[in-house]
């Protein structure tokens, strides 16, 4: 797709949940890029200030045309939060820890924003502005340990619906429900992207997920921590492809109801990885100093997605190579710690 900018999101208003978070953030300023009139909603469990920090002021006022944030948790009605008679056209929905860490600290915080969130979104837009698109950040996570290899959409996944993960894996797929309750029974369009591991710039260096440990862990020069034998493997996107792959499918016409995958289905083992990053950064990837820890709970051992669906639908398909993308991640990194 040509000319986004020109074709759908120049001059829509948007409400981005999330909108300080590592993807949201990245998403906002793509959108005012486009000529969009975002508002950006964000309580800081997750998301950081200085992701937006060449858009917002100390006092988080916007220093740009076009953006407004509000600091509010949108596990409460949208009235509470959002400007009187504000017409929207589009809802992305991306609000959520998303880093295992993360939400296993908030796991109430997390399954209310994935599930009653979704709700209230979803039945603000069908009684004010129901011709809007609503568009949900799902996760691979609804596949759970896949039995399945590679994950198709059609796959139903293999979850462990009270485990330490489930506050996550369960609420998305709640959130799915909901996107599908309001697309048959009250027409309204909801699309789903289920979100595969995502890396690159403003990314938090205390995320917890594995590319954010092993940088950081090469850049102090201490052991990669390694969770089992490191054989479990995941496929990493960067994150403008994953931008790309969004706005793609929030922009088609003709999407309504539809999941995909989205992700860079190039697979690879946490051994592996940490060797790549050990190369990058150290010089060095045959000998790397690994400290061994215990695999948590119902973590994926296989996680790599089946694209097919993205490429033909929204034709598109990845174009940042692993390495590419961790040299600009690396880097960014570098200044921070």
């Amino acid at each position: 797709m040509e000319n986004l900018s020109n074709n759908y999101f120049n001059g829509k208003t948007i409400l981005l949940t999330g909108g300080a978070g590592f993807i949201g953030s990245s998403l906002t300023k793509r959108l005012l890029s486009f000529g969009s009139k975002v508002i950006s909603v964000d309580n800081f469990i997750s998301g950081r200030k200085e992701n937006l920090v060449d858009l917002l002021d100390s006092n988080l006022v916007s220093k740009v045309e076009n953006l407004t944030f509000i600091q509010a948790d949108v596990s409460q009605p949208v009235v509470n939060y959002l400007p009187e008679n504000v017409h929207l056209d589009l809802v992305l929905h991306f609000a959520s820890p998303a880093s295992p860490p993360r939400y296993q600290a908030k796991p109430v915080e997390t399954y209310l924003v994935n599930s009653i969130a979704t709700h209230y979104l979803l039945d603000f837009l069908i009684n004010n502005n129901p011709d809007a698109r609503f568009l949900f950040a799902g996760t691979s996570e609804v596949y759970g340990d896949p039995l399945e290899h590679p994950q198709k959409e059609s796959y139903w996944g293999n979850v462990n619906p009270n485990g330490e993960r489930s506050c996550y894996d369960e609420s998305k797929r709640l959130g799915e429900t909901i996107c599908g309750v309001f697309s048959r029974s009250f027409r309204m369009d909801t699309r789903i992207v289920r979100i595969f591991n995502t890396y690159g710039p403003n990314m938090d260096p205390a995320d917890g997920r594995v590319i954010p440990n092993l940088i950081t862990q090469a850049l102090k020069d201490q052991p990669f921590t390694i969770y089992g034998n490191g054989s479990q493997t995941r496929s990493y996107c960067y994150i403008d492809d994953l931008c790309e792959f969004i706005l793609r499918f929030a922009a088609k016409e003709g999407l309504a109801g539809e999941t995909i995958n989205i992700g860079n289905p190039d697979e690879f083992s946490i051994i592996d990885t940490a060797k790549i990053i050990s190369k990058l950064v150290l010089g060095h990837e045959s000998e790397i100093n690994i400290e061994n820890k215990t695999l948590p709970s119902d973590d994926p051992t296989r996680r790599q997605p089946d694209i097919s669906k993205a490429k033909t639908l929204l034709e598109f398909e990845p174009q940042v190579n692993f390495e590419a993308g961790l040299k600009l991640t690396i880097e960014y990194f570098r200044n921070l710690i």
